[in-house]
């Protein structure tokens, strides 16, 4: 969400007559998942708080608080965001990065945004969680010398060189639904899942950070709760700008009061 136009839910958007909705980009088709989980928890704050809590703030607090169930650290998530009326498929295709990129082009589209590239590779370490699509990493399994071959061997009976674009795999196989370091143990061995994972420890200029993550959970912690906070920083819609949506798939369609966020809503709390 935020890598496009700051952090404002357009990714949340469905397509319209008016725009193609960021969920169909590149990065994001068949990808991106869990808006049934957004529904949910929009539906029960709007019965709660009618107005009150922005799908923006929703995703926000869900990132923090989804690390946090699966052993990761916290942070403090400020509030306030207010969401757009519109979403960008160029955008979207043009700012997130691709699993094809070598190192200096995820730092590049990091620095694009503010982040340094010790940020850059603190918020990769959050591929210790998730799955990725076969069509993202075939090539690497089959094509490339930098990965470990028993891994690559694994890994191509769930995504054979041809047809199963969609079957899933762990980013993190050792601890997939742990988030922990193990995901910069597992580049030490060539084990990244994608080829943007595994260029960051492939004789680079962050060869040196993922060692120290991989050695040093508690910097590798801190330095991604803080790279995330400033990830929730991006570009938000504050103040009279934008709107609260009630349903966070689709532009209000007429004038809904949205009160300010002075009042409180218990059930956000």
């Amino acid at each position: 969400d935020c890598f496009v136009n700051g952090c404002d839910a357009s990714v949340l958007l469905d397509d319209t007559p008016n725009f193609i909705g960021e969920k169909n980009a590149g990065a994001n088709l068949n990808s991106v998942r869990g808006f049934n989980m957004i529904d949910i928890i929009k539906t029960e704050l709007e019965s709660a708080c009618p107005g009150v809590v922005s799908c923006s703030d929703i995703l926000a607090a869900a990132a923090r608080d989804s690390v946090v169930a699966l052993g990761g650290p916290s942070w403090t998530v400020l509030l306030g965001r207010r969401d757009s009326t519109t979403a960008s498929l160029s955008d979207a295709n043009n700012n997130i990065p691709f699993p094809t990129m070598n190192l200096s082009s995820l730092i590049s589209a990091f620095s694009n945004k503010g982040f340094s590239t010790n940020e850059m590779v603190a918020l990769s370490g959050s591929h210790t969680i998730g799955v990725a699509r076969c069509a993202t990493f075939r090539n690497r399994i089959y094509n490339k010398d930098n990965i470990n071959s028993s891994f690559a061997t694994s890994l191509k009976e769930n995504c054979p060189s041809n047809g199963g674009d969609s079957n899933l795999s762990p980013l993190d196989t050792e601890s997939p639904t742990n988030f922990d370091n193990s995901y910069f143990k597992n580049l030490q061995q060539q084990k990244g899942l994608l080829h943007t994972d595994q260029e960051l420890f492939n004789g680079g200029s962050t060869d040196s950070q993922v060692n120290t993550y991989s050695s040093n959970s508690t910097a590798f912690f801190t330095d991604f709760a803080n790279a995330m906070v400033k990830m929730g920083n991006l570009s938000p819609l504050t103040g009279t700008s934008g709107q609260v949506r009630t349903n966070c798939r689709e532009v209000n369609q007429a004038l809904i009061r949205s009160y300010n966020y002075v009042i409180s809503c218990p059930a956000f709390e």
